[in-house]
């Protein structure tokens, strides 16, 4: 049976009685119609789900009751971060929905030379708290209770503050010197923390790619067909959980 999970940015604790926040409250008492006395599971990113019972609904919202808490074993052995060349609309809520499903640990949004989307103020902020949401949702969705961590927006000139601690650092590129099969030595040197660099709609610009190098990233093949923005880092995040992470032996 499906269980329904919800995220909440509030502190929980068995025997605690909380208000739920608005889009909680709509998503579960407007959406999925449940009642005083129907249960379900909160999760606020600590690496528990909560089970509550609503213990009252009315216009105004919900309340409910924490009874218990359970630890959440669905994090991937293999830490990945990716770095994402910034996309448009509704590209960048597929990557970033599909890469949390995925099991990425953290996700850096990257303004490139051929960015077509431009954030900046209260634009970013907007922008910003939407793929929060996106994220959370995902989480909700496949039974994470860790959310990535998810950076604000940052210039490709600054890429290696993005990734200090990746031990691995990864790009893809036709002529790149690693496969995706022979990479089993470098990922166990990396201590489990691959970076993977993704670029935006138009690809990396020359300039991007010497950011790169100057930052560690070193070239990975993944096939010789051109992947879109949407679909090259999909693959190679789900082939290196494949080999190296969720499915190793």
């Amino acid at each position: 049976m499906r269980v329904t999970r919800s995220y909440v940015d509030l502190p929980l604790a068995p025997g605690v009685h909380l208000a739920l926040p608005e889009e909680a409250s709509s998503h579960l008492l407007r959406v999925l119609r449940l009642r005083v006395g129907d249960r379900c599971v909160l999760f606020n990113g600590d690496g528990h789900d909560y089970e509550v019972v609503l213990t009252k609904a009315d216009k105004r919202g919900g309340v409910v009751e924490v009874m218990e808490r359970r630890v959440v074993e669905t994090e991937s052995p293999l830490r990945i971060t990716l770095v994402q060349g910034i996309a448009r609309g509704e590209k960048m809520d597929l990557i970033l929905q599909k890469a949390t499903e995925l099991g990425v640990a953290a996700i850096v949004p990257v303004d490139a030379e051929r960015t077509e989307v431009r954030l900046d103020g209260a634009r970013l902020a907007k922008r910003l708290a939407h793929w929060r949401g996106v994220v959370a949702s995902a989480c909700g969705q496949c039974g994470r209770a860790r959310l990535p961590a998810l950076a604000e927006p940052l210039d490709i000139a600054r890429i290696a503050d993005a990734v200090p601690e990746a031990g691995l650092r990864l790009t893809l590129d036709p002529q790149g010197d690693h496969a995706l099969t022979t990479l089993s030595d470098a990922a166990h040197a990396a201590g489990g923390h691959v970076a993977l660099a993704i670029g935006p709609e138009g690809g990396w610009a020359p300039r991007d790619r010497e950011h790169l190098r100057a930052a560690g990233f070193e070239g990975l093949r993944l096939g010789p067909r051109i992947l879109r923005t949407e679909t090259a880092g999909l693959a190679a995040v789900a082939a290196l959980q494949a080999l190296y992470g969720d499915l190793r032996a």
